[in-house]
């Protein structure tokens, strides 16, 4: 197992099957917040999620990581399948309702952008929302995604079709806004 201290209060680390109860509690409360959420995702689907996620972390072809503040799981953030053809991935987020308005994500965010572009060597980031989650398309604008496009009624969430924002990132629009430090993530 690996941990990354941001702070003294926030730490990352890979998740890990023994935390599926924790990360299903997440799930669980933000549905009762976002109704656009799969009503149906059971335990046993995060743990096999999970446990798909380890072996592409095995992989070196993704990466999902549970955001601790004070030793609570407050969320998560991952790398979904990184393409190392195109060198590119695709970041998603999830924060806990008792943690919003608290930078968390943006903050893990940040070390997971600056990693993937200043270690791994990729070019660009994808962040796909749906329209309607202001909270989440805010994160990709505040970190200097610019949105590409709307993909309509290409997600089907719960009971219907919902369009999806597509925000991008490059390693060179990246570098250009950030001074970005040598990470020594991983």
């Amino acid at each position: 197992m690996f941990s990354y201290k941001i702070s003294a209060e926030i730490e990352l680390r890979l998740l890990e099957e023994r935390h599926a109860e924790q990360v299903f509690d997440l799930i669980v409360e933000d549905r009762e917040r976002h109704p656009e959420l799969d009503k149906n995702l059971s335990l046993d689907d995060v743990k096999k999620k999970i446990k798909r996620d380890l072996a592409l972390f095995a992989d070196n072809k993704g990466l999902n990581v549970g955001v601790w503040e004070q030793g609570i799981l407050a969320g998560t953030v991952r790398y979904h399948e990184i393409d190392w053809s195109n060198k590119s991935t695709e970041l998603g987020y999830s924060v806990g309702g008792a943690f919003e308005g608290r930078g968390l994500i943006t903050k893990t965010c940040r070390v997971l952008i600056d990693y993937a572009f200043e270690e791994l060597g990729l070019n660009r980031i994808a962040i796909s929302c749906a329209v309607e989650n202001q909270k989440s398309r805010a994160v990709a604008e505040r970190l200097g995604f610019t949105q590409e496009g709307i993909l309509r009624q290409s997600e089907w969430l719960q009971d219907r079709f919902t369009d999806m924002a597509v925000y991008g990132l490059l390693a060179s629009e990246w570098r250009a806004k950030n001074i970005s430090s040598s990470s020594a993530f991983l």
